[in-house]
């Protein structure tokens, strides 16, 4: 989507929003701080040492993506291609795996999880995703984490620290996986049903797809109380994969809708839009007006968790940059943000540095 549509779309659910006051209550009882994918601003991201910084530094949630290898293992990592976040391409008995396939209807190059076994994967090491922004120091320390390792490791944390730490897998290329025989679905639902920890312990399966959000529903009914289901959404003008696949016109913009929104709320408990969806940036990168987004999903029951805040102010609007570098590691911007948004009535966040997250939320 160009620059120009996804900015008349902002503008036409800004418009929407009349007089609407950055002092929405959140429906939450608690604002939640929720680690994206660990603590990644300070450690490679889906690595257990990511998630254990994310919990050391306050983080309510910690959020682990999800993608299948060839013998049906859900790890986490953000995308099922990992040369970017992995040192595969060091591995000369792996060249050969290097393809390229087409991923939600785009051509991607690369080395994917589903062509490893378990065990193959667990020779690789991360690395760092966004070197020009964030050290490197960690790179080929870390292995790559099973769904199950993360749920362990997680119930020590909280037995350790005397606090409940929740979870909230997010189902990567769920159509994908499906088409590859690989569906994750029912997966995920099985290694939770098998943790005494994840039978009890607050988790939120999310998803930028429909199907199997509604899919989960049906599933789960009222028999888990604990688990609650995270309707992701991408800029108003893409459409869920799995939409696209079945022929279909649903876009993210129509799902953000009054309407739209009603209808999520018959299978999910709350929404994850883009922050920028919440409030825009203005034409020359400041921090705009809210839009109607959080009063209209309120009226319709669902919760707000959006993505992502990062400390760098590459990331932030331009009146909370410390000086002009884009590289700088900006603390107190990051927390104005945050703040502002906090504001706009938003029941949870996705955070890469929950340290900052949580001063955010406590007013520290």
């Amino acid at each position: 989507m160009g620059r120009l549509s996804w900015a008349v779309l902002l503008m036409g659910i800004w418009a929407m929003a009349g007089q609407v006051q950055a002092n929405e209550a959140p429906l939450a009882a608690k604002v939640l701080v929720i680690g994206h994918r660990g603590a990644s601003a300070l450690r490679p991201e889906h690595t257990l040492a990511s998630y254990g910084k994310a919990i050391a530094d306050g983080a309510d949630f910690i959020e682990p993506d999800l993608v299948m290898t060839r013998d049906g293992v859900p790890v986490a990592r953000h995308e099922n291609e990992i040369g970017g976040t992995t040192d595969v391409a060091s591995h000369p008995e792996f060249a050969a795996r290097k393809t390229t396939k087409a991923i939600d209807g785009h051509p991607v190059t690369g080395w994917f999880t589903e062509d490893f076994t378990l065990a193959e994967l667990k020779i690789l090491r991360a690395r760092e995703r966004l070197p020009a922004f964030r050290g490197t120091a960690y790179d080929g320390r870390f292995q790559i984490p099973t769904l199950d390792e993360i749920i362990d490791f997680v119930a020590a944390e909280s037995a350790t620290r005397g606090r409940v730490i929740g979870i909230i897998p997010e189902i990567k290329h769920g159509t994908y996986f499906q088409k590859a025989g690989l569906p994750m679905e029912d997966k995920v639902l099985a290694i939770l049903a098998a943790h005494a920890y994840t039978r009890t312990a607050p988790v939120e399966i999310q998803s930028f797809e429909t199907a199997n959000l509604r899919y989960l529903r049906g599933k789960l009914g009222k028999d888990h109380p604990n688990i609650r289901l995270l309707q992701l959404m991408d800029d108003p003008g893409e459409h869920p994969y799995d939409v696209v696949a079945a022929g279909g016109r649903l876009s993210y913009g129509d799902m953000m809708t009054p309407a739209g929104l009603r209808e999520i709320a018959s299978y999910a408990d709350a929404i994850g839009p883009g922050i920028r969806a919440i409030i825009p940036l203005a034409a020359d990168g400041t921090l705009g007006r809210p839009t109607a987004l959080v009063h209209d999903a309120h009226a319709a029951g669902l919760e707000l968790h959006p993505y992502t805040f990062r400390p760098e102010n590459y990331f932030q609007a331009k009146n909370f940059w410390q000086g002009t570098d884009p590289k700088t590691f900006n603390e107190a911007g990051s927390v104005a943000e945050i703040r502002a948004y906090l504001a706009a009535g938003i029941d949870a966040f996705f955070t890469d540095d929950p340290a900052l997250g949580r001063k955010a939320v406590d007013g520290r």
